[in-house]
């Protein structure tokens, strides 16, 4: 299984209580069970997340690569 980097945002990051992680995981939806177990409030989070790989958004069965950089985006608002 391939070592990837998780990168948290704005709720995820409280949630996580750190701004990135390392895992193994062969998918984003693998990455997040392996970071968010036993992390309720992670778990919650990431589960409304969107989540880009090197820069391009994609959807839970994407597939990782070595070294990929995962950004977990929670929904925010601004102006």
């Amino acid at each position: 299984m391939p070592e990837v980097t998780i990168r948290y945002f704005a709720a995820a990051r409280a949630a996580a209580g750190e701004s990135t992680a390392t895992a193994r995981a062969s998918s984003v939806k693998e990455l997040v069970g392996a970071v968010s177990a036993d992390r309720p409030e992670l778990a919650r989070v990431l589960g409304i997340c969107s989540f880009m790989v090197d820069g391009e958004r994609v959807d839970l069965d994407t597939h990782l690569h070595e070294g990929a950089l995962i950004d977990a985006l929670p929904p925010f608002a601004g102006g």
